[in-house]
């Protein structure tokens, strides 16, 4: 138990954290995903890619053993892997929440499945999600009052014509209410990532690659069948996650937060034409946060729960609903790259600083090069693992 508890240690120190709990839940999670030797390798890798000789050094192991474990941790989610044209493989640690969590689709038994609901309550914190959220919603561009210019990144659409490798998977949450004897009737398919992330998800065949026109009809489906669109929190996204306040892990706890808008980072709100409103009551239903109600015959929305998504403005038969931008001081910065909120967080949390940083830099700098030189060959954990 000592390895799963250095493990959770280390994995407390990513951007995301990996918070302790009294019954342990997360000890047992971690050793059902996790073998002895898979937890002692992800102890000596880093958020920095590195090639494997670099990783092998680190932990005292020879290359092909170590190429042969980290192939077999990529497969199973337990780490993430950068796969470039030219040049060797690299690997690196990756945060729990929107990481390996998210990596265990199609891999899900009821043992961790009902862990995870354990786990929840314990690992998401709304008041560091609202510092610095891994994620934003935006709404399907053509529910935007234009007031003025609509910046790219806030447009679904164009976020999907800007891409060039794009794949699909299953939703992990929605498989997680299957296993739990609580299906949605909500598509499944409705993960979509871009770029690295894409090729990571097709590299261990969870993810099928489609074209911009199938991820647009994604797009529509989710529109048609009331799903969130949540893209990582970046302006140029590594996924959009198409979600329901039933399922989402992420969304069923802002839900639960008496103050939905004040932790979620979105740039909208919804607004009510009180002469055109009909009284229809098509809005309550759709909406994911409960945050419209009826009065005096119209649609009421209680401001402090509207998250912007905008699926009560699609399906209204009156076109009393619009979006309207926030104004500037009550929106959030949105970082160019998802690493950048990453760091952000762990900056956040105290688990990041510039002097770390650095010395993660030139610890894997130092490793490089000594891996040039010597490939010591002992056991995973003969070896303590090193400090990052």
């Amino acid at each position: 138990m000592e390895l799963y508890q250095k493990l959770a240690g280390y994995m407390q120190s990513l951007p995301f954290g990996f918070p302790p709990s009294e019954s342990g839940v997360e000890l047992r999670i971690l050793k059902r995903l996790f073998t002895p030797e898979e937890a002692g390798l992800f102890l000596h890798l880093t958020l920095i890619p590195e090639e494997t000789r670099v990783i092998a050094h680190r932990a005292g192991l020879d290359d092909e053993t170590t190429a042969e474990l980290l192939e077999q941790m990529v497969k199973k989610g337990l780490c993430y892997s950068i796969y470039p044209e030219s040049g060797k493989p690299a690997y690196q640690a990756f945060h729990y929440l929107c990481g390996l969590w998210e990596f265990q689709v199609n891999a899900l038994n009821s043992g961790i499945v009902n862990e995870m609901a354990e786990y929840w309550p314990v690992m998401f914190n709304p008041q560091e999600w609202k510092n610095a959220p891994q994620m934003r919603v935006i709404p399907i561009n053509k529910t935007v009052t234009v007031t003025h210019e609509v910046m790219l990144y806030e447009e679904a659409e164009k976020i999907i014509n800007g891409e060039q490798i794009i794949s699909l998977s299953p939703c992990i949450c929605r498989q997680e209410q299957e296993i739990l004897g609580k299906p949605c009737k909500k598509p499944s398919d409705t993960c979509l990532q871009f770029g690295h992330i894409a090729e990571f998800y097709l590299h261990r065949g969870v993810a099928t690659q489609i074209t911009r026109e199938q991820a647009l009809d994604v797009l529509k489906s989710a529109n048609d069948h009331g799903l969130v669109l949540q893209p990582s929190n970046s302006k140029e996204p590594a996924f959009i996650c198409c979600c329901c306040s039933c399922c989402c892990g992420i969304l069923h706890s802002i839900k639960r937060h008496e103050h939905p808008a004040f932790i979620v980072n979105s740039s909208y709100f919804a607004r009510v034409d009180e002469n055109a409103c009909s009284g229809c009551e098509t809005c309550i239903t759709r909406c994911p946060m409960e945050a419209i109600n009826t009065g005096m015959g119209n649609a009421v929305i209680a401001y402090d729960r509207c998250i912007g998504c905008g699926l009560c403005v699609t399906t209204c038969p009156s076109n009393a609903l619009k979006l309207y931008r926030k104004p500037a001081s009550e929106q959030k910065k949105v970082p160019k790259i998802w690493d950048s909120a990453l760091i952000k967080l762990a900056k956040d949390r105290g688990k990041l600083t510039l002097l770390s940083m650095a010395g993660m830099l030139i610890r894997s700098k130092v490793d490089r090069i000594a891996s040039r030189f010597s490939r010591p060959k002992t056991t995973l954990q003969s070896k303590n693992p090193t400090n990052h």
